[in-house]
């Protein structure tokens, strides 16, 4: 999607550590419009009449995910990272370790908001290693539901994530996916696609 990698291009940070920062438009600041565009392109990727729901995980999904739930018109469920009193009722767990916290979560999704009937599309804002939408190919197949596919809007193509995912036979569209990216000099290659 050249308008994401236009904008990856022009406001995104690369930090040590293979690090992209995009908190301006995408993750923390969120660019409503931009949002608009890439939940469009979603569900041209993903034209699927059986898709009954998006699940994605807290926090930095949510927003990519509600925008595109407008055009599938279908709800978002969101993993949580944490426990709280307002969950209640039986729960579907796992662990995921997060690339850029450097940290390992328990993250929840009720059974209520997630069964065997369920046709899921994953949404997540980025695809490195691959460790969070494992995590949610996980809460899907404890449902018995079925996964239509996984939307990202940045794939770091040159981690193992995308890889791994799609050798196991996962239908997995990037928006952007970086062939590479360097620090020193900021410039960023974006895979043809």
């Amino acid at each position: 999607m050249r308008l994401l990698e236009e904008r990856i291009r022009r406001d995104g940070v690369i930090k040590p550590g293979n690090v992209l920062k995009v908190d301006g438009f995408l993750n923390h600041q969120m660019d409503v419009v931009l949002f608009n565009e890439m939940g469009k392109e979603l569900k041209r990727l993903f034209p699927s009449e059986k898709i009954n729901k998006i699940l994605t995980i807290e926090a930095s999904g949510i927003g990519i995910a509600c925008i595109a739930a407008q055009y599938f018109q279908v709800p978002v469920v969101f993993a949580k990272k944490s426990q709280s009193i307002n969950l209640d009722g039986e729960q579907y767990v796992t662990r995921i370790e997060s690339f850029t916290h450097k940290r390992v979560y328990d993250v929840i999704v009720s059974k209520k908001y997630l069964g065997k009937d369920d046709h899921v599309l994953i949404i997540d804002d980025f695809l490195a290693n691959g460790c969070a939408v494992a995590g949610l190919i996980e809460l899907v197949q404890s449902a018995g539901a079925h996964i239509e596919g996984v939307g990202i809007a940045v794939e770091k193509g040159f981690q193992k994530g995308g890889e791994l995912l799609r050798s196991k036979g996962l239908r997995v569209e990037s928006l952007a996916i970086v062939e590479s990216m360097d620090a020193d000099t900021g410039e960023i290659v974006f895979r043809e696609q």
